[in-house]
């Protein structure tokens, strides 16, 4: 069996309208319905199986709120080209497409406490055991960092 693989452009533009849809909190079946296609349909542009034409591209944007040019930009690689090869582009990438990366965005960005976010953060950390915790430590416990 001779089955053509999707081009990494179709699964990329893909990615970025799962992403975008969920940050506007839209369904599958909703988009679909905006479309004027099948849920179906929406799930296969999404993996990338089905290619894009230019005036359903437009439509979608459109339906999410964004230039059409939002599909096919990725800041995480223009950093990269421009010599910024600190990022992970693909770690971040894949976690702001996710429902939980995009939950979790809504929810701190609605904190306003500068301190508060500090401290969500060394939680995070600190509970992931990653090497952020300690930087982000000043010599006082957890407990006094969560608590003030």
């Amino acid at each position: 069996m001779n089955t053509k693989a999707p081009s990494q452009i179709d699964v990329f533009v893909g990615s970025r309208v799962r992403m975008r849809r969920l940050m506007a909190g839209l369904s599958q079946e909703k988009l679909a319905d905006g479309l004027g296609i099948t849920f179906q349909q929406v799930q296969k542009y999404e993996k990338g199986t089905n290619r894009i034409g230019a005036s359903r591209l437009q439509a979608i944007a459109d339906i999410l709120g964004v230039h059409p040019s939002f599909f096919f930009q990725e800041g995480d690689d223009v950093a990269a080209r421009n010599g910024d090869t600190t990022r992970e582009p693909s770690e971040i990438s894949s976690f702001v497409s996710s429902k939980e990366g995009i939950a979790l965005n809504r929810a701190f960005l609605k904190i306003t406490d500068p301190v508060l976010r500090k401290k969500i953060i060394s939680l995070v950390a600190a509970v992931a055991q990653t090497p952020e915790t300690e930087s982000t430590r000043t010599g006082t416990s957890h407990a006094q960092d969560l608590h003030g």
